[in-house]
């Protein structure tokens, strides 16, 4: 019987170049390149392209705002648009607000102004978050909707007007 062999491992062997799945383990400095600017430009999608310019300085809205972020920006002298029924209103709506019912609001978009922030608010904050969407899809570029509507605006104690 024949004895096996050993393999014989020569300097040529040892430093032949390397295997095609070497070769793969490494990616190439353009891939690493090209990574960072998907992310870039992704992170410029979604923090720079929301943003308005106002003058020098750069403003947006939050899609919804509290109760106490709402009275601030009405404060600031937001446009404030109340998207509930003509009872509702009547029986109880925040002083200097505009009423446009919801289901009006698509009809009714030239009585609100363009060039100004819109705070929607409703009842609870169902219709109000209809009532922004409609807007944003319209083009006005600063509308928020005030989360708990005018029941937690009352709760937390903001001024009130009843009637017309």
């Amino acid at each position: 019987m024949a004895k096996p062999q050993k393999a014989k491992h020569t300097k040529a062997s040892a430093h032949s170049s390397p295997t095609p799945q070497a070769k793969q383990t490494k990616p190439a400095v353009w891939v690493w390149i090209l990574a960072a600017a998907v992310i870039l430009l992704v992170a410029a999608g979604v923090v720079i392209l929301p943003r308005l310019q106002q003058g020098d300085q750069a403003v947006s809205l939050a899609r919804e705002v509290s109760v106490a972020e709402a009275h601030q920006l009405r404060e600031e002298g937001v446009f404030v648009l109340d998207v509930r029924q003509q009872e509702e209103w009547d029986e109880i709506h925040i002083p200097g607000a505009t009423l446009i019912p919801l289901d009006q609001l698509s009809a009714r978009l030239s009585e609100i102004p363009e060039d100004q922030e819109v705070l929607v608010y409703c009842r609870s904050g169902n219709r109000s978050q209809e009532g922004r969407d409609i807007l944003l899809q319209a083009g006005f570029g600063q509308v928020t909707s005030m989360a708990g509507g005018i029941r937690e605006w009352s709760s937390a104690g903001y001024p009130t007007v009843s009637g017309r």
